[in-house]
């Protein structure tokens, strides 16, 4: 009897158990269409139902052996799952303890008729055409950084401390020069004939990249992906990026997992960003795919910023990144600013500060951070300081404006009548302020001024280089023609008392990325901080900072020294789920087991657990098979039987730490 062709086919689902690949035979009538990467529908016989999935491999099969489902249909004849994509979304699910179709969701987009037919009926893209004025420039921009351009041709694992400036670009608007360096990078990326994929974390970095790349001249070679595309054009673009021809990928997280032709060089844009951590399950971190990528793929790995995340400082002491300097050195003319003899100590704008502004705005526009956004974001008695809570849901009072009445953050109730709980009082105080109330006070203090708002309800990407007073949230600093003529870090004080373990960290990055939208000699005021942060702000000196920081962390046995597994679900489903990581790692420490402890307002638990980065492939996968012992608990009980319990286990590896 003749043997027959077996497709093996990964099920889109999100239940654990069906997180491997199953074998349907094909039939005579769909043989031609059947090939690795195609989308198809089979049954399912647990469920009863058609789902889709991928083929991901063929294989040749014994008819005797054991009866297999047909493969119902070929969905589309486009090979949207190359075998290099999912060899990634399978290493980078294994890393993180999670599935391979979970990952996969992340990278692939959903299909649009319409835009594939369109793409069937184009000619294939050419391969782009790199001019020799483009490939001059790269090189020129590459050079300031010398080992740069030979180790993108080279595969290596680079980290850059990205120049603090803008630069204009001919006949094209101001962009960070980091973006011209990353687009450089790509330009020479593509000279080989290789691919290059850029990730940023929002839209106003892709929109500088995508300017900086425009000003090569490399024709249509660049691939958008973000989700501000609708889906056609995310899909089209996913299309393009699947051709063998090179291309430039720009895009937020999603685009590290993007299956260019032969990539040569993925770039990382401010790693320390919350916005390259995934929310989805199982929630990598771009950074971390990024690294699995550069491993199996064998590609350029460069990960650029203003400062320098301890995640990337361990990995350059550990002599896995190179670490690159321009080779001059260029820094903001940064200030320490305190409230002098005299001044109230609970003064904002201290008076170094106040005047500077006032020169600065002589001559230019000048930008204020601040911490939060709206008039009042926080309100508390004024009598006893005890927070103002709603009376409905419990949470915190603000203020739209001066004399309104306060409404809740969370419901939106109007808070009429409020009292205190403490102590009986009616009066409210404002306990901070936020990007609408400084620009209230500040017009009073600067009269006849410009005062322009950028925050989340106001986005701004760009300001003209008149004179004008910027108050800007953190992260929203627009940029401004030929750089601010002053830039004031306010609320520093209060940035530094949030409840994360990283908000140093954090705060220097924030201020980084400020001061580096000054203008060449333009002062950088941080008001009212001292200590560590400041003084690495002050120098410029954030790797000496991420090392300090390392270095405190690593006795502590705190991330990223060690990687930190978060477990959450039943008692039993977890005391299994650690019994089998203790089985699996003989050697795990009593102290690298923190808990199990109940969770508030559930009928859960939690725990976590430590362990070093040799021991992660035993450990995840130890966890994996915790999580699918715990799901096949759930099926669907006999005619007549009552349901078993839920599942309810979930586990999160590499936890942020504002989570812990």
């Amino acid at each position: 009897m003749p043997a027959r062709r077996v497709a093996r086919i990964l099920v889109d689902s999100p239940l654990p158990q069906l997180d491997r690949l199953f074998d349907y035979a094909i039939p005579d009538q769909l043989a031609a269409e059947a090939v690795p990467g195609v989308r198809v529908k089979v049954p399912l016989r647990s469920a009863g139902r058609v789902v889709e999935g991928y083929l991901v491999e063929m294989g040749v099969d014994d008819p005797a052996d054991r009866p297999l489902s047909d493969v119902e249909v070929v969905v589309s004849p486009v090979c949207v799952l190359p075998e290099r994509l999912y060899r990634l979304a399978r290493a980078v699910a294994d890393r993180a303890a999670g599935g391979a179709g979970d990952i996969l969701r992340l990278a692939v987009p959903k299909r649009m008729v319409r835009a594939e037919k369109a793409w069937l009926a184009a000619d294939p893209p050419l391969a782009p055409v790199v001019s020799d004025a483009a490939r001059a420039r790269a090189q020129a921009v590459l050079a300031a950084y010398p080992g740069l351009e030979e180790g993108i041709t080279t595969d290596a694992r680079l980290a850059l401390d990205a120049p603090p400036r803008t630069a204009h670009l001919a006949d094209g608007p101001v962009v960070g020069e980091w973006a011209i360096v990353l687009a450089a990078g790509a330009v020479a990326s593509l000279t080989e004939g290789r691919s290059a994929v850029i990730v940023v974390p929002d839209y106003r970095d892709q929109e500088q990249v995508l300017a900086a790349l425009a000003s090569f001249d490399i024709g249509d070679a660049v691939v958008r992906v973000d989700a501000r595309q609708s889906g056609p054009e995310r899909y089209g673009g996913y299309l393009r990026i699947l051709a063998k021809a090179p291309c430039v990928v720009v895009g937020s997280r999603s685009a590290v997992y993007a299956p260019a032709h032969r990539v040569g060089l993925v770039a990382l844009w401010d790693d320390g960003d919350t916005l390259l951590s995934e929310p989805l399950s199982p929630g990598v971190h771009a950074r971390d795919a990024a690294l699995v990528r550069q491993e199996l793929e064998g590609t350029a790995l460069l990960f650029a910023g203003h400062t320098r995340t301890t995640d990337v400082q361990r990995l350059v002491e550990a002599g896995w990144v190179r670490d690159l300097a321009a080779a001059r050195r260029v820094s903001p003319r940064v200030i320490l600013s305190a409230t002098r003899e005299g001044e109230s100590r609970g003064s904002r704008v201290p008076s170094a500060a106040f005047a500077a502004a006032r020169e600065a705005l002589q001559t230019g526009p000048v930008l204020v951070q601040v911490a939060r956004p709206g008039f009042a974001p926080t309100l508390v008695c004024a009598e006893c300081r005890s927070p103002a809570r709603c009376r409905h849901c419990g949470g915190p009072l603000r203020a739209h404006r001066r004399g309104a009445v306060p409404e809740c953050a969370w419901c939106g109730r109007a808070a009429h009548g409020w009292t205190c709980a403490s102590c009986g009082s009616d009066r409210v105080r404002m306990a901070s302020s936020g990007s609408e109330r400084t620009a209230d006070e500040l017009g009073r203090a600067f009269p006849g001024t410009r005062i322009i708002i950028s925050d989340g309800a106001h986005p701004l990407t760009r300001v003209e280089a008149r004179p004008a007073l910027v108050v800007a949230t953190r992260g929203a600093e627009p940029i401004a023609d030929d750089g601010y003529r002053a830039v004031l870090l306010l609320d520093g004080d209060r940035m530094l008392q949030s409840d994360d373990l990283r908000i140093g960290e954090s705060c220097l990055r924030w201020w980084s990325n400020a001061a580096a939208l000054a203008a060449p000699g333009a002062p950088v005021h941080l008001v009212g901080v001292t200590g560590p942060v400041a003084r690495a702000l002050a120098t410029w000196s954030q790797p000496a900072y991420a090392r300090s920081e390392l270095a405190e962390r690593a006795p502590l046995k705190m991330p990223p020294t060690v990687r930190i597994a978060a477990l959450e679900g039943t008692a039993a489903e977890v005391d299994a789920a650690l019994t089998a990581v203790r089985s699996a790692v003989t050697d795990l420490a009593v102290d690298d087991v923190l808990g199990p402890v109940p969770v508030e307002e559930t009928h859960t638990v939690r725990a976590l657990v430590r362990f070093a980065y040799a021991q992660g492939r035993v450990v995840t996968a130890a966890l994996r098979g915790a999580v699918v012992t715990a799901a096949l608990r759930t099926r669907r009980p006999a005619k007549g039987r009552p349901p078993g319990p839920r599942n309810t286990l979930k586990v999160r590896v590499d936890v942020l730490d504002p989570e812990l």
